[in-house]
């Protein structure tokens, strides 16, 4: 987790995304609460790991995720907004779900009763199928990319490793994308990878959410991935009792060894999930947010937001923007804890009580106009014209005066 020394708290990023506070970090990418100054939304900010800045080939399968998720819509997807490069930044604009995820809800409350993992499953799969259907395979799906929000919608989330299917054969053949645990045998052995691995990785993720367990265990991350290549994933009802046989019989053909033996993808096992609901006569759920996440992501949401580092992100960073109260930005490099940047302090400097808006508006101060601050030429010469009149008026009134006299 990140520090409240981040560099990154109060950036913002492409003239628009405003980095506010952190919410968690991966071995790839920290994800942060951000605002879209632009639209005046709260939104989820995932910055890739300075390391894959460079790396132009994880810059092309990044630009590819955000453009090819971006024109998906299920409400068991998380939506991406954009994506973008910001000089060192790479980083990714989602939807914020206020919540958190399917194994921190797991490492809470333990095994889940076959009405809830269903209730998980039914969104899951169909988030999957819909990306399925665009020619799209997650390859990474796990407790960790499930998200459950704060009113019980379940989201699929992350899809960094994301690829068309035409697109796989460019891939290197000796890189296995995925966590261990979950990894279908095609991931292990081969690049001939698609929808049916997806559904592998749901399988043994139900498996796990019914029994509280992984179906394998080895010493090490290879080892791991590697028992599924000769052993099946046992039926859940084998490990823990009360499991029907009708959601048993789902996860052993989703996690069976060939592709050709399981569901085509993820809407068909949705379907075979949703058949079982009916038959079992399942209830209706609603799954809950895990507590300790759902609150450390309304913690970082209520927390107060730093002032805008828009210079950081190039000059003018927030022209544009309409923000009510909004106090004039420092230049780069500002340290906003600086007390000559408190606003109160203004209220303190006697020449402020002095001045007057309105001329100020215009680049004038009233005081130019006292006679002490004149310069001294400018006094001599008034002082002369003064005289002069004083005279001429004299004259004219003795004029006056005498003609009067005369007169009379």
């Amino acid at each position: 987790m990140n520090t409240p020394d981040d560099p990154l708290i109060g950036r913002v990023l492409e003239r628009r995304y405003q980095i506010d506070a952190p919410i968690a970090r991966g071995g790839m990418s920290a994800v942060y609460v951000g605002t879209d100054l632009r639209l005046h939304r709260r939104v989820a900010v995932k910055v890739m790991d300075a390391r894959y800045v460079g790396d132009p080939q994880f810059l092309r399968r990044f630009e590819f995720e955000a453009r090819a998720v971006a024109g998906l819509s299920h409400p068991g997807l998380v939506a991406v907004y954009d994506q973008s490069i910001d000089g060192e930044i790479a980083f990714l604009v989602m939807e914020l779900v206020r919540g958190g995820s399917i194994r921190e809800l797991l490492r809470e409350r333990g095994p889940m009763p076959p009405h809830a993992v269903v209730s998980v499953a039914v969104p899951m799969l169909g988030g999957l199928g819909t990306a399925h259907r665009a020619g799209l395979v997650h390859r990474d799906v796990k407790p960790e990319n499930v998200l459950i929000s704060d009113s019980g919608d379940i989201k699929v989330a992350d899809f960094g490793l994301v690829r068309a299917v035409a697109e796989a054969g460019v891939t290197s053949a000796s890189v296995i994308l995925g966590t261990a645990a979950y990894l279908s045998p095609e991931q292990v052995s081969s690049t001939d990878i698609d929808a049916r691995s997806d559904v592998y990785s749901a399988g043994v993720l139900l498996f796990e959410l019914l029994t509280g367990r992984q179906p394998f265990s080895g010493s090490t991350q290879l080892a791991l991935a590697y028992q599924r290549l000769s052993y099946d994933v046992p039926a859940p009802g084998d490990i823990i009792d009360g499991i029907p046989p009708q959601i048993d019989d789902i996860v052993l053909r989703a996690t069976e060894r060939h592709p050709d033996d399981r569901f085509v993808d993820g809407f068909d096992m949705q379907h075979a999930v949703l058949d079982a609901v009916d038959e079992l006569g399942l209830p209706a759920f609603t799954v809950p947010a895990p507590h300790q996440a759902s609150a450390r992501v309304t913690s970082a949401i209520a927390r107060p937001v730093r002032p805008p580092r828009a210079a950081q992100a190039g000059p003018g960073a927030m022209a544009g923007t309409r923000q009510a109260a909004e106090p004039h930005l420092p230049d780069d490099d500002t340290d906003f804890d600086d007390p000559q940047y408190d606003d109160d302090d203004e209220f303190d400097d006697p020449d402020f009580r002095d001045r007057d808006p309105r001329r100020e508006h215009r680049g004038v101060d009233r005081r130019d106009h006292d006679v002490d601050s004149m310069p001294a030429t400018r006094r001599l010469t008034a002082i002369v014209w003064l005289v002069l009149i004083v005279l001429a008026a004299a004259g004219i009134a003795a004029v006056g005066w005498a003609v009067g006299a005369t007169l009379a």
